[in-house]
């Protein structure tokens, strides 16, 4: 029996972010209209890791907008994550919190945080044209500080912001190195509100990028997260073909994604067990 691995994500503070990253519609630069929040309720978010829990996901994204963390996120994240803990123990709690310290990230696995989700987005060469608020080197740091406390990586990025095929094969080497648990493969969709202007890949070329992570990446558990539906359409579920062992289930940070229901029976009738257990 083939298994997958599915994960949740939950938008705890959403929007008002002040850094400059074109791609992305939390970013008070962009204009974006998205919902907007400081912290969703603790009990909401148990509600949606139950939810989660229901529809077989594995892992429990908590996410933060914002440049990274301070102290009152730490305290946050850390009290969503008992929460979550104490309501669903079986599920992989995964931070996605931005750019963090050591301490920060101790403080995060002590919370019983399994794996830190921080993306490079793309390679170290093309990170300028797409974010002049931070550095890529800012993002590598925190990975490899995420590695030292013990947290478990999850580490990818998005395709289709206008980088090159040199740019891809930089960015997998950064990745190589890295050598992460899981690694997300995101493509960008434009929106009006962004200042990047990019048509969307076309399936061959996505799968192409599948196929090309895995290869790097063959220890890594590949997840196809953010773009599935709108740039695969009838196609997304030829992703397992390609190298990919796991999906984002539901909703994203801003956008809708497919639903869950549709995903799993999906998946059933292909024949697919769904991961329960970290390793």
């Amino acid at each position: 029996m083939k298994k997958i691995m599915l994960c949740a994500i939950s938008n705890i503070s959403s929007g008002n972010c002040g850094e400059d990253c074109k791609f992305c519609t939390q970013s008070v630069k962009n204009d974006a209209v998205v919902d907007t929040y400081k912290q969703k309720d603790i009990a909401q978010i148990v509600k949606e890791a139950k939810i989660a829990k229901a529809n077989h996901a594995l892992g429990f994204c908590l996410v933060t907008s914002g440049v990274g963390l301070n102290d009152n996120k730490v305290e946050f994240v850390c009290a969503a994550a008992h929460a979550v803990q104490k309501a669903e123990p079986n599920l992989m709690l995964i931070g996605c919190n931005g750019i963090a310290k050591k301490e920060q990230l101790k403080e995060l696995k002590k919370a019983g945080v399994f794996s830190y989700n921080h993306n490079l987005e793309t390679s170290r060469e093309f990170y300028k044209n797409i974010c002049d608020s931070h550095t890529w080197d800012d993002r590598f740091a925190t990975n490899l500080y995420a590695k030292e406390v013990g947290l478990e990586l999850c580490c990818g990025g998005i395709h289709g912001l206008g980088e090159s095929e040199e740019d891809r094969i930089s960015f997998l080497s950064s990745l190589k190195e890295l050598n992460p648990f899981s690694s997300p493969i995101n493509f960008f969709i434009s929106h009006p509100a962004l200042p990047i202007k990019q048509p969307k890949l076309d399936a061959d070329t996505a799968f192409k990028i599948i196929k090309e992570t895995k290869t790097a990446l063959p220890n890594t558990r590949v997840m196809i997260a953010g773009g599935r539906e709108a740039v695969l359409g009838d196609r997304q579920y030829e992703i397992f073909e390609y190298g990919a062992e796991a999906i984002v289930i539901g909703d994203y940070l801003t956008q809708k994604g497919e639903i869950a229901s549709k995903d799993i029976k999906r998946l059933e009738d292909m024949g697919f067990e769904f991961l329960d257990m970290c390793h």
